[in-house]
């Protein structure tokens, strides 16, 4: 620890909830960190955007990109990325997750590659980022959300120790609030939904919009009645949110349909039964979560009579 401690190379780790555990000088004195400083990750780059520390954040707007940032970060075993830091240093960084969801982060110094070439690389990067992100609610898209549903699924595949489940969340009647309220509006509706999932979504989760007001949460390593309580927290939530400022009254809820992994399942399998889910919770009420349940070989989707 104290050779960790002195190395120029900076060093960080992150527990499974994203707070930092441990970081070396050289990673401390890059993020403006006290040496008893242990912020969660969104935190640090909150204030060191606030002051002009740390790393270069080009945005207007710090949540937007925290909220982009934090739904896809830590959720495949090991990336590779380049960042700039405002002291006018280039650092190629590696990110190496657990099975338990801690994150090593090791950081090297390579100003002394050609701005040009590292002007190259940050495009690439901008443009995987932008293939990965959708545009309104900088939470993943479809794509990612699927590459990521397709590893859960190739993870669990003849694995007796990975289980898991996938839930799909619908917006309650959201063409009805487009078609009062305005597309804008609607808009709004789907930024705070995205908002108040970020204090839910765990590191090992997958959440993405696929497609209109339908968003997709994958939950590795996380039993059935484990998912129930999460899909309550965000029911919870979401009908107390107040996302229009010049609309006090006008409040919104979300439907949820639930599936957990089978043994066999593929992508397609596990999507229909948790779609079918979600067409249940709608048929029976909305703002509920449904699970997809089997009565003897009747492929029918029945009620799960804890929900």
């Amino acid at each position: 620890m104290a050779l960790q401690a002195r190395s120029p190379v900076l060093i960080a780790l992150y527990d499974q909830h994203d707070r930092l555990c441990f970081a070396n000088d050289a990673f401390r004195a890059a993020y403006n960190l006290a040496p008893d400083d242990f912020p969660t990750w969104s935190d640090l780059m909150r204030r060191n955007y606030a002051c002009g520390k740390g790393t270069v954040v080009k945005t207007d707007d710090i949540e937007a990109w925290i909220a982009a940032t934090v739904h896809r970060r830590g959720k495949v075993p090991f990336r590779a990325l380049e960042t700039d830091l405002h002291d006018g240093r280039w650092l190629w960084m590696t990110e190496t997750v657990d099975a338990t969801g801690c994150m090593l982060c090791i950081a090297v110094d390579i100003t002394s590659i050609r701005a040009e070439e590292r002007e190259l690389r940050q495009d690439r990067d901008f443009a995987v980022r932008a293939s990965q992100v959708d545009e309104l609610t900088s939470v993943p898209n479809r794509r990612y959300t699927m590459d990521r549903l397709n590893d859960f699924i190739v993870n669990c595949t003849g694995n007796p120790d990975m289980w898991g489940c996938v839930a799909i969340i619908d917006i309650d009647y959201f063409k009805a609030i487009n078609d009062r309220y305005g597309h804008q509006r609607g808009d709004e509706v789907l930024l705070d939904f995205a908002r108040q999932m970020q204090g839910i979504v765990r590191r090992s989760d997958c959440f993405g919009r696929i497609g209109g007001e339908e968003f997709m949460l994958i939950l590795p390593d996380t039993t059935v009645s484990e998912s129930h309580l999460i899909l309550d927290r965000v029911l919870d939530k979401v009908r107390t949110a107040r996302p229009l400022s010049n609309i006090p009254e006008f409040y919104y809820t979300c439907s949820v349909g639930l599936a957990e992994y089978r043994d066999g399942d593929t992508v397609n399998d596990i999507y229909a039964r948790a779609d079918e889910a979600l067409y249940l919770a709608k048929r029976e009420g909305r703002d509920r979560v449904k699970r997809y349940t089997l009565a003897g070989s009747d492929p029918e989707c029945r009620p799960d009579q804890t929900s």
